[in-house]
């Protein structure tokens, strides 16, 4: 056991290396993210804006870590999605779909990068229109970011799960929106994207977790999707799914020639991370990966929808829990967004004027730009909450 507890010690943000390799995946991911939205205009298809994202964390993660003495994987740790308007999450179609995007769209991007298996996971909401965001489109997105914010505040060592899970169901509440269903945030560890350690979205009594506490030298991806619906998705069409993880510990003699070649072929080359079916051959693979899904040796990933007219808005940021604090490392500004609703509530306004950082003795409160974070879009995202008071727009 004291081999695997200093096997295990070596591994976390207490070891500068390690920090490092998620600082790297984090700004690769961020970079992607940027290139993605950029790219995101009316009539674009979203198969190809999903492929740019890949192939540029494929590109800038074989640029990192070539000379090294030992092999290093590195690549992508979550296939880009970009699922729009009421379609909740996971969407990144085939090479043959034709969907594409039209002006006024709302789009969830959601993407991961690992170098070595320290991954860094970004999501963030986009609307395809020029000028501010307004309405009941603004209010979805400004209560996800607003619950994105309370969450790296509170995610901190000594709090438990619970007092996120709470806190953040009230803040969307406050802008008359949904928390999501269904939505974990994890724990990830080396190779792994979605530990033991979760805090749910939302409580409701089908959904249990662990009570957990957070410690120092963990790192989390806090996922926050808000909806002016219901926030209970619902599975539409199984075909739309196309993301999956091969599920490590299930065994099972597959029958069918197709399903072996396919499993085979994830084996061999997505191992451990989740991965899109674009990147296997088409044909066979809608044949395989049935009866692997169907024998629990692949995890599918689904695509979720909302009611049509429903507005859905995804934040998902990566945060390391340091010595000195919180470091959110993933993270894209906003557009400008004038929502209909102000926060009034004085806990919330209290949890938004908490430092993210816990580096001196003196008893004053931190202003999050300046000492902490040490990324121009980093500050950005974190400053506007201490004039969120008043729930101006930020940026």
């Amino acid at each position: 056991m004291s081999d695997d507890e200093r096997e295990e010690k070596e591994l976390d943000l207490s070891s500068p290396e390690v920090v490092t390799k998620y600082k790297t995946a984090a700004e690769i991911v961020n970079k992607a993210l940027k290139l993605v939205i950029s790219e995101c205009k009316p009539k674009a298809k979203i198969v190809d804006l999903c492929e740019k994202g890949d192939s540029y964390i494929r590109e800038q993660t074989g640029n990192v870590y070539k000379n090294v003495k030992r092999k290093i994987e590195r690549g992508v740790a979550f296939p880009t999605c970009i699922s729009v308007n009421n379609t909740v999450c996971h969407f990144s179609p085939l090479a043959s779909d034709e969907t594409v995007l039209e002006e006024g769209d709302i789009l969830k991007i959601d993407m991961a990068c690992h170098i070595d298996g320290f991954i860094a996971a970004v999501a963030h909401t986009h609307v395809l229109e020029e000028g501010p965001v307004t309405g009941r489109a603004a209010d979805v997105i400004t209560a996800a970011n607003t619950a994105a914010e309370v969450a790296l505040r509170l995610v901190r060592p000594g709090k438990k799960n619970k007092d996120v899970t709470d806190a953040i169901q009230k803040v969307a509440a406050a802008y008359d929106c949904k928390i999501v269903e269904g939505v974990l945030s994890h724990q990830m560890k080396q190779f792994v994207i979605d530990g033991n350690k979760v805090v749910l979205s939302a409580s409701n009594p089908d959904t249990r977790v662990d009570e957990a506490e957070f410690e120092e030298n963990e790192v989390y991806a806090i996922d926050i999707v808000t909806s002016t619906g219901e926030g209970k998705p619902k599975l539409l069409d199984e075909k739309q799914t196309t993301i999956y993880k091969r599920a490590v510990d299930k065994s099972y003699h597959l029958k069918m020639k197709a399903s072996r070649f396919i499993f085979s072929e994830i084996s061999q080359n997505f191992p451990i991370m989740p991965f899109s079916a674009r990147a296997l051959e088409e044909k066979r693979a809608r044949l395989g990966l049935v009866e692997c899904v169907n024998h629990e040796l692949l995890q599918p990933y689904p695509v979720l929808h909302e009611k049509p007219g429903d507005y859905v808005a995804h934040i998902k940021f990566t945060v390391l829990l340091m010595p000195n604090g919180s470091d959110r490392v993933t993270s894209y500004p906003l557009q400008e967004l004038q929502p209909t609703k102000t926060i009034d509530d004085p806990e919330i306004k209290a949890w938004l004027a908490l430092g993210t950082k816990t580096k001196k003795k003196g008893g004053g409160k931190k202003k999050k730009g300046k000492k902490g974070e040490d990324k121009a879009d980093e500050s950005a995202e974190a400053e506007p909450m201490d004039s969120t008071n008043g729930a101006t727009p930020q940026d």
